[in-house]
């Protein structure tokens, strides 16, 4: 596994895990201290923005899980991935991509991108 894909694969945990003090960890392990996230809905900057979006997500999307998808994209600095979220074993709902940018060995901004989500 290449370090971009470590990487992808190092957030997409840290957004699965639902056990708050698991995934304070997994969110210090991938994300830089200084972190920023946004995308179309929602923001959050440092582990405790990150923490509390993706408890939000947990929150409202109970038992829906992230998956990636293939083809994890880095260059330089950048990295590029897209993933799905919907519950195991149907077809997922939400996909999106996202682009970051690594400092350190570490995710430092992250811009996300909605791809498809369902009507409301």
């Amino acid at each position: 596994m290449n370090a971009a894909t470590e990487l992808a694969v190092a957030y997409i945990e840290a957004w699965n895990e639902t056990d708050a003090v698991q995934r304070r960890s997994l969110i210090e392990k991938a994300f830089t201290r200084d972190v920023s996230y946004v995308d179309p809905i929602m923001n959050g900057d440092g582990h405790d923005g990150v923490d509390a979006l993706i408890a939000g997500v947990h929150q409202r999307f109970p038992g829906f899980r992230f998956k990636l998808m293939d083809g994890v994209d880095g260059h330089a600095d950048y990295l590029r991935f897209s993933w799905e979220l919907g519950p195991e074993g149907t077809e997922a709902p939400i996909q999106g991509t996202d682009f970051a940018v690594v400092e350190a060995g570490r995710l430092a901004r992250i811009t996300g991108f909605l791809d498809r989500v369902p009507a409301e």
